[in-house]
């Protein structure tokens, strides 16, 4: 049940409603927002609740029956406005694949508690040692895409943005005394810009997990039973996972069974085979037929670029020990392997391989040259 000592969230779910919201939203300075989606229920992920809460309200936006949330965007493009989330990154790039979103200020209560050196940064977690607040997280795979959500539902997603106000506030202060907030607040601009881009053009068995282990005629096996359960899961809309896991389609393309009795010695279950026995087995044959698949070729990096990575590496567990703090947090993996491939020989040119980085310039930028230099 909805929480007696809260007054009911806003849902909304009508142009009216979302222009009405919209305007409220913009006159404020600071917002908590999150986001639920179905990707463990559907074949082709998207957003079905968007969460907003500021001093005094929650909202809840349902975007599977609005046509059109561009009333949004000016919030989250607003340098003005302060978006607070918790584990942001995803949230991003969710809303700017499914709505096309801009974002500037925001704050990752999650990343700030990284950055202070905290090991245990689920919002539950965080919550609860901060401000001893409790949530139950119990529905986090719940399907948003079924309509209506319960009222245990609605009360779970408001909770996600209720507390990140006060929590924002409380981190922000830690951050400061820490002397930390540079980081954190280059970090957050570093988060505007993730990749909402959902294009692969790879092939499909490129991207399961344990392909690098298979021969040629195996991947070509592999690369058929890929093609057909990306089809099935399609026409059934569920995630590739509920059709077959990675693990069960690797088996199955080293062992090439041929019958529908050895399935199961490849770790199908009974349901499976009652469902999938005679695609799978055709996509078999046809992959034990078919031109040899090839790995894509890729150069090997040379021994320096390798060199100086690893120097980097080094160097980065090193400072990450000193401030109690995981390696990414000193410097993002992106940003080092830039490094090391253009290997710069100055401070401009080390600034142009981490854009908009003045904390770690200022404060590693000497270090890292030195290190490239040797």
């Amino acid at each position: 049940m909805l929480s007696s000592k809260l007054p009911l969230p806003a849902w909304i779910a009508d142009p009216e409603s979302l222009e009405g919201l919209s305007g409220e939203l913009g006159r404020h300075s600071r917002l908590a927002v999150d986001t639920e989606s179905n990707s463990l229920h559907a074949y082709r992920e998207q957003v079905c609740l968007i969460q907003f809460s500021t001093s005094r309200m929650d909202y809840l936006v349902d975007p599977l029956t609005l046509d059109n949330l561009t009333p949004l965007a000016p919030i989250f493009a607003d340098p003005n406005i302060e978006k607070v989330f918790h584990a942001a990154e995803y949230d991003i790039i969710t809303l700017k694949r499914d709505f096309g979103y801009i974002f500037t200020n925001i704050f990752d209560t999650m990343q700030a508690a990284r950055i202070l050196g905290n090991k245990q940064v689920g919002l539950e977690n965080i919550l609860a040692e901060k401000l001893g607040v409790s949530i139950n997280k119990r529905y986090q795979k719940a399907d948003w895409g079924r309509r209506p959500l319960t009222p245990e539902l609605l009360n779970y997603a408001r909770m996600d943005t209720h507390h990140l106000l006060a929590l924002r506030d409380l981190l922000y202060t830690e951050l400061e005394n820490a002397g930390r907030w540079r980081l954190a607040r280059e970090e957050f601009g570093r988060l505007c810009h993730v990749n909402g881009s959902t294009s692969n053009v790879c092939a499909a068995w490129l991207r399961v997990r344990g392909a690098q282990q298979l021969g040629e005629r195996e991947l070509t096996i592999l690369n058929e039973l890929c093609l057909w359960r990306e089809e099935k899961a399609k026409r059934m809309d569920r995630p590739l996972f509920k059709v077959i896991g990675d693990r069960t389609l690797v088996r199955i393309a080293q062992a090439a069974p041929q019958r529908t009795n050895q399935l199961a010695e490849a770790g199908l279950t009974n349901k499976q085979i009652d469902l999938y026995a005679r695609d799978i087995l055709a996509a078999i044959r046809h992959g034990r037929q078919s031109g040899l698949v090839r790995r894509p070729f890729s150069a090997h990096p040379d021994e320096a670029y390798l060199r100086r990575l690893d120097a980097l590496r080094q160097w980065r567990k090193i400072a990450a020990s000193k401030l109690g703090v995981e390696s990414d947090v000193v410097m993002p993996r992106a940003f080092m392997e830039t490094i090391a491939e253009k290997n710069p020989n100055d401070m401009e040119e080390l600034a142009e391989a981490m854009p908009d980085s003045p904390w770690r310039l200022e404060k590693y930028g000497k270090r890292i040259l030195e290190l490239l230099k040797k």
